[in-house]
C-alpha cells in the first residue's frame, strides 16, 4: 500500500514536470493589436513567434508560449500595434542619401530666401565642389517662377551652384556650372526636356526641365569612399525610423555615381534593409552589366573572388546579394503635375506657358515599345513615371502591343504616381495587369495648385484609388523621396482624408478606407515588388519584418493617423529602430480639419492669389 502511494505521488511529480520544448522560438510578440494584414478585411492575432529571422507561428498566445524556451524573447506590446514591416513601393534611396548633404530649400518663400540659404552651405562643400539645394517650389514662392543664372551668381561666381526643384524635375544652374559644362547658346535642347532661353535670343537663362537636368545632374563630381558610405547610411536611417524594412532606388543612374555607390554598399555590408533597384533606362545595360559582375563576384562557384560573403538570407531569395537586389527599370513618360502630358488642355496654363498647353511626353513611342518588347517575359520589371492621362495612353498601347506579340505574363507593371486616369485606361489597367503606385501626400502638398491648373474634375479624380478598387486593380501607395519626405503614416494618412494644405477635401469620392491604406504599403507593395512570398503580411514561413506603432490607424479617427509614431522597426526579427526622440520631421495635422463632412471649400485667399497670378503669368 505504501508503495503504490510513493509510486503514485512521483507519477504526479513527472507529469508536473516542465515539458521540454524541443524547438523553441527565439522571440515571441503579445499584448498588443497584432494585424496580420491577410486579406481584405482586418484579421488580429493574440502572438506572433519568431525564430532565425523567420515567422514560425501567428495565433493565440497560450498556442504561442508552447514554444517559450528558457532563452526566448518575450515581447509585450504594452497595447501598441504590430503590422508587417512597410515596403517602399517608390522612391529614391540614394538620391535622398545624396541630398543629405545638399542644402534643403523646402519652404523657402522667395529667390532671396534660397539665395541666402545656399550661401550657408558653401562653408560646408569642400574644395571646388558644386554648391547644391533641394526643394524649392516656384508655384509656392513669391516670384512665381525658376531664379535665373545672374540670381544665383550671387551664391558665388566661380563655383557651380545647381539648385533643383522639390519634383526633381527641374531646377537652375549659375554661370560657372553653365561653363563648366559647355552649355551656351550652341547648345542643343535634350530630347523631353530644355534649357529655358532669354526671349528672342537662344540664350540659357539658368533654369532647365526635364531631361536637360538629368544631363546637368549627371556631371556632378562623384561621391567615394566615406561620402558614399554616408549617402547610404544617411539615408537608410530615415526609411528604417519610417518603419520601412525594404526600400527601393527607382532610377539608378540619375547621377553618374549611382551605380558604384550601391557597389559600396554591397561591397561593405552598409544596408540595414532590404533595397529593391530599378535602373534608369538610359542606364539599364551599365546596370544590368554590373549586377551581372556583382553577382559573379559573390557567387559561391567564384574563383576570382574568395573572399566576398553573402549575407545570410532566411527567405532563400537568392536574388539579393548583400541586402540589394535588380529588380528592373524605370522609364520617365511625362514630368511633374504641372507638366503633366494631359490629352486635352489644361484649365489654366502653368506660368510662361501659353493655353491650351496640354503638357508633354519625355520619350518616343520607339523606346517604350522596344523595352516591353524585350522585356515583357523577362524578370525585368518596368516601372514607368506617368503623371497625366497622355502619358498612361502612351505605357498602355506598348502594354497592349508586347502582348499582342508575346502573350500575357505576370509582368505587373508600374504606373508610378497615376496622376489622372480615365476610367476606360483603368479598365486597360486591369486587363494588362498593372499596378499604380500613388505619390498620395501629393495632394496634400500640392492639391490646391493642380486642382487650378488641371481643372477640379481632373484633380478630384487624380490618384483614384476608389476608382481602382472598384475595378479590381490592386494599387500602392509610395512617397517618392526625396520628393517628400520617406514617411509612411502621413500617405495613409491623406489616401484616406484626401485634405489639402488649406484644409479642402480634393475627391472625395476616391477616398480609401485605413485598411485597404495599410494594404498599399504591406501586402500589396509586396505584390508589386513580386516578394508577396516573404514579406506583406504575417504568415509563418515568411520573414519577420515588422513595424511597431504607438497607436492602431484603424481604431483613431482618421484625422489622428498621420499623428502615429513609429516606436520600433524589425528585420528578421532583429531589431533596427527604436524611437528615442521625437521624429526628425514634423507630421502634418489634420486634426483640426473635417473629414467626416465631405464638404469642398470654397477658394481661400491664398488660393484666389495663386489663381489671379498663374492667370496673369499665363496672358
Amino acid at each position: 500500500m505504501k508503495k503504490s502511494i510513493i509510486a503514485c505521488f512521483l507519477l504526479v511529480l513527472v507529469s508536473c514536470k516542465k515539458q521540454e520544448v524541443t524547438n523553441p522560438a527565439d522571440a515571441i510578440y503579445f499584448g498588443g493589436d497584432i494585424i496580420t494584414m491577410e486579406g481584405n478585411e482586418a484579421k488580429y492575432a493574440e502572438a506572433v513567434a519568431v525564430k532565425e529571422g523567420k515567422i514560425v507561428f501567428v495565433g493565440s498566445k497560450s498556442e504561442a508560449e508552447k514554444m517559450k524556451g528558457d532563452n526566448t524573447v518575450m515581447n509585450d506590446l504594452q497595447g501598441k500595434t504590430l503590422l508587417p514591416g512597410f515596403i517602399d513601393a517608390h522612391g529614391h534611396m540614394v538620391y535622398y542619401g545624396k541630398n543629405l548633404m545638399d542644402q534643403s530649400l523646402t519652404g523657402v518663400k522667395d529667390i532671396p530666401e534660397i539665395i541666402k540659404r545656399m550661401q550657408s552651405h558653401i562653408a560646408q562643400v569642400p574644395g571646388d565642389g558644386w554648391i547644391v539645394g533641394m526643394g524649392y517650389a516656384p508655384l509656392k514662392m513669391k516670384e512665381l517662377r525658376h531664379p535665373t543664372a545672374d540670381e544665383l551668381d550671387q551664391i558665388s561666381m566661380d563655383r557651380p551652384v545647381l539648385i533643383v526643384h522639390a519634383s526633381g524635375h527641374g531646377g537652375s544652374m549659375n554661370h560657372a556650372l553653365m561653363k563648366l559644362l559647355h552649355i551656351d547658346e550652341k547648345t542643343v535642347d535634350p530630347a523631353g526636356g530644355e534649357y529655358i532661353r532669354e526671349k528672342g535670343s537662344k540664350k540659357p537663362l539658368g533654369p532647365m526641365e526635364e531631361t536637360a537636368l538629368i544631363d546637368v545632374r549627371n556631371q556632378r563630381p562623384a561621391f567615394t569612399g566615406e561620402a558614399a558610405d554616408k549617402v547610404i547610411k544617411g539615408a537608410s536611417e530615415f526609411w528604417v525610423s519610417n518603419g520601412q524594412t525594404t526600400a527601393m532606388e527607382c532610377g539608378l543612374g540619375l547621377g553618374a555615381d549611382d551605380i558604384s555607390i550601391v557597389e559600396n554598399a554591397i561591397e561593405k555590408k552598409i544596408l540595414p534593409i532590404d533595397l529593391v533597384v530599378f535602373s534608369k533606362e538610359s542606364a539599364t545595360d551599365d546596370v544590368v552589366n554590373a549586377a551581372y559582375g556583382v553577382s559573379e563576384s559573390y557567387s559561391p562557384k567564384s574563383t576570382k573572388n574568395a573572399t566576398k560573403l553573402l549575407s545570410k538570407r532566411v527567405d532563400l531569395d537568392k536574388r539579393y546579394i548583400n541586402r540589394v537586389r535588380l529588380g528592373g527599370i524605370k522609364l520617365w513618360l511625362d514630368g511633374n503635375p504641372v507638366m503633366a502630358w494631359m490629352s486635352e488642355a489644361y484649365a489654366t496654363p502653368p506660368p510662361g506657358r501659353e493655353p491650351g498647353f496640354k503638357g508633354y511626353g519625355q520619350i518616343p513611342d520607339s523606346l517604350i515599345f522596344s523595352f516591353f518588347d524585350k522585356y515583357w517575359k523577362t524578370n525585368m520589371q518596368i516601372n514607368m513615371h506617368v503623371m497625366g492621362d497622355e502619358a498612361i495612353e502612351q505605357a498602355l498601347r506598348a502594354i497592349e502591343a508586347a502582348i499582342k506579340k508575346h502573350g500575357m505574363s505576370d509582368h505587373r507593371p508600374v504606373f508610378v504616381h497615376c496622376g489622372y486616369a480615365r476610367p476606360d485606361q483603368i479598365a486597360r489597367m486591369k486587363a494588362v495587369g498593372a499596378i499604380p503606385s500613388f505619390l498620395s501626400f501629393g495632394l496634400y502638398g500640392q492639391g490646391d495648385e493642380i486642382e487650378i491648373i488641371w481643372g477640379t474634375k481632373r484633380a478630384s479624380n487624380g490618384m483614384a484609388a476608389q476608382s481602382m478598387l472598384k475595378a479590381g486593380v490592386p494599387f500602392t501607395l509610395s512617397h517618392d523621396a526625396p520628393i517628400t519626405p520617406p514617411m509612411i503614416m502621413p500617405l495613409i494618412s491623406v489616401a484616406v482624408n484626401r485634405i489639402t494644405s488649406s484644409g479642402k477635401v480634393l475627391g472625395a469620392d476616391q477616398r480609401i478606407s485605413p485598411y485597404q491604406a495599410l494594404q498599399a504599403v504591406t501586402s500589396a507593395a509586396a505584390y508589386q515588388i513580386k516578394e508577396e512570398k516573404s514579406k506583406g503580411t504575417l504568415q509563418a514561413g515568411k520573414l519577420a519584418d515588422f513595424v511597431i506603432l504607438d497607436n492602431n490607424p484603424l481604431k483613431v479617427t482618421p484625422a489622428k493617423i498621420t499623428d502615429i509614431n513609429v516606436v520600433q522597426t524589425i528585420k528578421e526579427g532583429k531589431s533596427i529602430f527604436k524611437l528615442s526622440s521625437p521624429r526628425a520631421y514634423t507630421p502634418v495635422s489634420m486634426s483640426d480639419h473635417h473629414h467626416e463632412t465631405g464638404q469642398q471649400k470654397p477658394l481661400s485667399k491664398s488660393q484666389q492669389k495663386i489663381v489671379a497670378r498663374l492667370v496673369q503669368s499665363a496672358q
